[in-house]
């Protein structure tokens, strides 16, 4: 079996009262063996919980955890293979960059000379040669995060674990990280399994995404699949924020919302309908005049709100169907405030989704 972690109807309830309620809700995935995954979701979803399950640091009330095609759900920690990553970089600050990722070996008995030999060689893999006597506290936050990541990889798990890893970097570094994350990952055919609630940093590093809510699974599949074809409002909204808004399948196929009408990249079974549009959906006309990209007379909005962010505009807009948010590219033709123009739709960006 090709997997490097499976989960099979695991549950996980806090506390021995059977009446508790349930922290993850029988969820089921696999992680192919040698690909990243990332669990995503909001504050309380249980994704944090989920990772701790595979790590070991959490048993689960119900259902098998595999890692590597072995049963390891009453397994501890230390029998598992596997290395955590931790959000805080968990380092020790009065031991030097080479003590700190040899730590794991010593503690396995390692011998002196071999630990050195593997700590230097994933310190060069990670980017850090000739840091090996600097203390955490020497070192930037991305450096730190660098020597963290290189303590999990010199104990050669079979599955790699992060926790929220980015999240105390600035945006810079935060790009950084991550492509050096998914370099790493794609280079030793890691199999990864990566929490975040950054939607934008899922996007960029993985192969499969897991979108939980409230103990369950929402859905799981691509990057592209998640952001393209959500198959519920809660994916639509989470995913790229997305705004949605009531409109109505008609017999022939298409959807009308408010004057606009499209047609939806799968069929939907007439009837209402929530219509998700991507802030980047929009196309903004002067001119009443429709587009090859409006499918219908456009949309009447009136700017109310504008933000300069370098490479595009932040608009907000007042239409019949409400408030729209509203990005732009185009740095040439700057809306002022009060301006009375048209939103049409493109074909991207634009999901129809069941009313749930």
């Amino acid at each position: 079996m090709n997997h490097g972690i499976e989960f099979k109807n695991v549950t996980k309830r806090y506390g021995s009262d059977a009446s508790a309620p349930l922290a993850v809700k029988g969820i089921s995935f696999v992680v192919p063996k040698g690909t990243l995954t990332t669990i995503l979701g909001p504050s309380g979803c249980g994704k944090t919980t989920t990772l701790r399950m595979i790590a070991g640091l959490e048993s689960p009330t119900g259902g098998q955890i595999f890692i590597d095609g072995k049963d390891v759900t009453t397994l501890g920690p230390a029998d598992r293979n596997v290395s955590l990553v931790f959000q805080s970089y968990a380092l020790f600050p009065h031991m030097n960059v080479v003590a700190n990722v040899g730590y794991g070996l010593k503690m396995s008995g390692v011998s002196k000379s071999e630990i050195a030999r593997r700590a230097r060689d994933v310190l060069t893999g990670v980017g850090l040669v000739g840091f090996d006597d600097r203390l955490p506290s020497e070192l930037s936050g991305g450096q730190q995060q660098r020597v963290a990541l290189a303590r999990a990889l010199v104990l050669e798990p079979a599955v790699l674990l992060f926790d929220e890893p980015l999240s105390n970097l600035d945006a810079r570094l935060r790009r950084e990280m991550r492509e050096e994350i998914r370099s790493l990952q794609q280079r030793l055919k890691l199999t990864v399994a990566y929490v975040t609630h950054d939607q934008s940093e899922a996007l960029a590093v993985s192969d499969q995404i897991i979108v939980m809510n409230q103990g369950l699974i929402a859905q799981n599949g691509s990057p592209q699949d998640m952001y393209e074809r959500p198959q519920s409002e809660f994916v639509a909204g989470f995913m790229g924020e997305a705004m949605l808004f009531p409109g109505e399948a008609g017999a022939d196929g298409r959807v009308q919302l408010g004057p606009l009408s499209l047609a939806p990249r799968q069929a939907v079974a007439p009837g209402p309908v929530k219509v998700a549009v991507r802030p980047e959906a929009w196309h903004i006309q002067r001119s009443e005049r429709s587009t090859s990209a409006t499918a219908g007379p456009g949309l009447p909005a009136q700017l109310v709100k504008s933000a300069y962010l370098g490479s595009f505009f932040e608009y907000t807009f007042e239409t019949a169907l409400g408030a729209i948010f509203v990005v732009s590219q185009d740095l040439t033709d700057v809306l002022p405030l009060g301006t009375a123009v048209t939103l049409g739709l493109a074909d991207h960006g634009v999901s129809v989704v069941r009313v749930s």
